[in-house]
């Protein structure tokens, strides 16, 4: 399968692309960073420099690879989680604007799949509308919605702790998202219901 993933260098898709490769898929990982195509190559991904907000360059980037599947692992959210608040807005943005950019593209582009990253638990109230047009926007385009809980493991704002439930290691959020390539349209739950003591 030819995949095309949006935010591959970000924290699920950096794990996300190896394993599509090792499976055998074919991947494009897009970022809008050109400092991060060498090392989406050394990943095994084709990397295109793309920004989600400019339409008719998504549009073409992604009609060009003419993929089979479109993952959306897109966010905008900053490198410590004291700051999450302050960049809510950019982050609500990529998830009203930036999805239903990738979409229309994915559309365009007759890709057959789309997964879209969402997350499980309920967020402040301009938060929550962003995430229901996400995930509206998916659902409507016949994809499939990943509803992550809150990312641990190494990288993650909860390296060597455990966040409040929802929750899943990234590394297994990463192989739960290979797992939901052939799945029907409609909402999966990532998430880690373990008790405490047996999360790794």
């Amino acid at each position: 399968m030819r995949i095309f993933v949006a935010g591959a260098s970000g924290m699920i898709g950096t794990r996300l692309v190896p394993l599509l490769v090792k499976a055998g898929h074919e991947v494009a990982g897009m970022t809008r960073s050109s400092a991060k195509e060498q090392a989406l190559r050394a990943l095994g991904a084709t990397p295109v420099v793309c920004d989600v907000y400019d339409v008719p360059a998504l549009q073409a980037a992604v009609a060009a690879y003419a993929p089979d599947a479109v993952v959306h692992q897109l966010t905008d959210l900053p490198d410590a989680v004291a700051q999450i608040a302050e960049r809510a807005e950019a982050n609500n943005r990529i998830r009203r604007e930036g999805t239903a950019n990738l979409v229309a593209a994915a559309r365009a582009a007759g890709a057959r799949r789309l997964l879209a990253q969402s997350v499980a638990w309920q967020l402040p109230v301009a938060g929550a509308a962003a995430v229901e047009a996400l995930e509206r926007a998916v659902l409507s385009a016949g994809g499939v919605v990943l509803r992550y809980g809150r990312f641990y493991g190494p990288g993650t704002y909860y390296d060597g702790s455990l966040p409040p439930r929802p929750r899943i290691h990234v590394g297994e959020a990463a192989r739960r998202t290979v797992a939901a390539l052939e799945a029907p349209s409609g909402v999966i739950a990532v998430t880690d219901d373990r008790p405490a003591a047996d999360a790794r």
